[in-house]
């Protein structure tokens, strides 16, 4: 009897368009696009194919702000190859609303939050977001949040509210948490597996390491993590914007498919099963 063939899904990939007149990115975000030229969701079906991917979670990037338009419009178009990750400005007038609307659009599978930079890490200690945990948890929304210096704040989080559902991404890494650092950052974030409501995205795994492919000094930090939080609830992803360019998108793929040494059963949750089932993506 043949097995079933796995299932990969990528966690997290930006599109955009073109900073132009009619749809202009935001203020002082000229510089901030991931690669010189837009990716669009058209280009992404053709990398998709080449790299041996499924289905995608389209996560619009920081330069357009608050705007979903654009990769809900590629959901709409490819409803099996696309689900979106929105965005939500927390401390924006109407925010509470905006938030049950996205709820009732059927290709949203959840809230992306970001909490690493400057403009947005105090959101998550002023009290700007304490009305959002709530909130989701009651409108059963997913919620993917990067917050790699606010990890036990995230802990918190989940324990107040147990039925909410809680991802990290980039396995709670700051961007500086290159090589043997994973180590210490794998550490970090172990801490929050005693929350039961607690994913983790072992997701852009080539940013943080210094190597090339397959980027194996790396591969015991990434081995620490789901065996601490148990392959169900790790969920592989490229952000294949910010992958370096020794990786192609193939063998962002093939690093755990091939290179990372899990077992079969594993890889299956871990790379696409998991996070269809998290987010009963049918």
């Amino acid at each position: 009897m043949r097995s079933r063939a796995i299932i990969v899904v990528d966690t997290q990939v930006h599109i955009w368009a073109a900073n132009t007149p009619d749809r202009p990115w935001g203020e002082g975000m000229e510089n901030r696009a991931h690669l010189p030229v837009p990716l669009t969701h058209q280009k992404l079906l053709t990398l998709m194919a080449e790299a041996g991917v499924d289905r995608v979670l389209l996560v619009p990037p920081s330069l357009d702000g608050d705007r979903n338009d654009l990769c809900l419009a590629a959901a709409r178009e490819h409803p099996d190859r696309f689900r979106v990750m929105g965005r939500i400005f927390l401390d924006r007038p109407g925010a509470r609303e905006r938030l049950t609307a996205m709820k009732r659009e059927p290709h949203m599978a959840g809230v992306r939050l970001t909490f690493h930079r400057d403009n947005d890490r105090p959101l998550i200690d002023n009290g700007a977001a304490d009305w959002f945990w709530p909130e989701a948890e009651r409108l059963q929304i997913p919620v993917m949040l990067h917050a790699p210096e606010r990890l036990p704040v995230v802990g918190a989080i989940a324990a107040r509210h147990p039925n909410l559902t809680l991802i990290v991404d980039h396995m709670g890494f700051a961007r500086e948490t290159m090589d043997e650092r994973c180590e210490e950052g794998a550490g970090r974030l172990l801490a929050l597996a005693k929350h039961p409501n607690i994913s983790v995205k072992v997701s852009a795994a080539p940013c943080y390491s210094s190597e090339n492919y397959p980027f194996r000094n790396i591969h015991g930090a990434i081995q620490r993590i789901v065996d601490g939080f148990g392959a169900k609830r790790c969920f592989w992803g490229s952000d294949f914007s910010r992958l370096p360019k020794t990786c192609t998108y193939r063998q962002s793929v093939t690093m755990f498919t091939e290179e990372l040494g899990l077992p079969r059963a594993d890889l299956d949750w871990v790379v696409g099963r998991g996070i269809l089932e998290a987010l009963n993506w049918k």
